[in-house]
């Protein structure tokens, strides 16, 4: 099979030869321009012979945007650093309002699309991160609890800032498909919470995939989501295994690799036994393989070539 066939049968719960596999993570050194990206991508997909790619930009793209500044690490093992953010008081809310969804840093990004889907020649599906909207909004306050005390005392103002934000994003998502992404991957990163406003947007995309980070998340209220598949950090506590999501959705679910642990501390044979483990909890039908969220860039490469080796083997 293709690589595309392969997604695609995954994804509808067809017959396959084996699940797609694909890991993603941060180029904290190349991730600051168009070209950079793009060669940081299509580096991993072409080192490990991914079947699919998630591509993954910096996060801060989306409080630059409304003017948040962030400053390069300069090293391979650090993210950024903060500078200055948007939000500092609830009356900052006024000053949020939809911003060009094809200027600026999201210009930026798709003009790596179009280099990643160019380099690519269309063979690899491959997906743009896009985070909630109250995540951007996490962001652009640099503080989880200052937009949670707002949605108790300033909830008009909160709600009017979140859909600036998310007609900004649906506009950006539908741009994404365009510039050649097979979908969008939905990130609620901290928050458990999104607006549908923007998976509206590209309901028509083939691989749209719904991240839910952090420990003790809340998958099992998000399983009708318009999506076509699941991805989230099975391995942390108190949230669904693959078997427990894949019995309550008919949609794909993405994971079965602790990116935290195990594939980081190894050894390969553990890696394996997690990848078994995934195959055996879900038949290998409407399953990918992945991590549970972006993997380390301190990630021993032969660890990740063991995860990729052993579903390729069957485990």
């Amino acid at each position: 099979m293709s690589k595309r066939e392969r997604v695609q049968a995954a994804l509808q719960g067809g017959d396959l030869d084996r699940p797609p596999v694909s890991f993603w993570g941060h180029d904290f050194v190349r991730e600051w321009t168009a070209e950079g990206l793009a060669a940081a991508m299509v580096e991993s997909v072409r080192t490990y012979d991914y079947d699919y790619l998630k591509v993954n930009p910096r996060a801060s793209y989306f409080d630059e945007a409304w003017g948040g500044r962030h400053r390069p690490s300069g090293d391979a093992l650090r993210q950024p650093d903060v500078e200055s953010w948007v939000l500092h008081e609830a009356t900052d809310l006024a000053s949020v309002r939809p911003v060009d969804p094809q200027g600026g840093p999201f210009g930026e990004q798709l003009q790596a699309l179009r280099l990643i889907g160019r380099e690519l020649g269309g063979d690899v599906p491959f997906v743009q991160t896009v985070f909630s909207p109250l995540s951007v909004v996490g962001r652009l306050a640099n503080s989880r609890d200052l937009v949670s005390t707002w949605m108790a005392t300033e909830p008009e103002a909160l709600h009017a800032a979140l859909a600036a934000v998310a007609e900004t994003l649906g506009a950006y998502a539908k741009a994404c498909l365009d510039a050649g992404a097979d979908g969008i991957f939905f990130a609620t990163t901290e928050w458990a919470t999104h607006d549908l406003r923007v998976l509206n947007e590209v309901l028509g995309a083939p691989m749209n995939v719904l991240h839910v980070c952090r420990p003790n998340n809340m998958l099992a209220r998000l399983l009708d989501y318009p999506v076509a598949a699941f991805n989230w950090a099975m391995h942390a506590p108190g949230n669904m295994s693959l078997a427990d999501a894949a019995a309550k959705t008919d949609k794909a679910v993405l994971g079965g690799v602790d990116e935290r642990h195990d594939l980081i501390d190894g050894p390969p044979d553990a890696v394996r036994q997690q990848v078994r483990e995934a195959l055996r909890q879900t038949g290998g039908r409407r399953f990918m393989l992945a991590p549970g969220c972006s993997i380390a860039p301190q990630t021993p490469p032969e660890h990740i070539r063991a995860a990729v080796e052993a579903v390729r083997n069957g485990a």
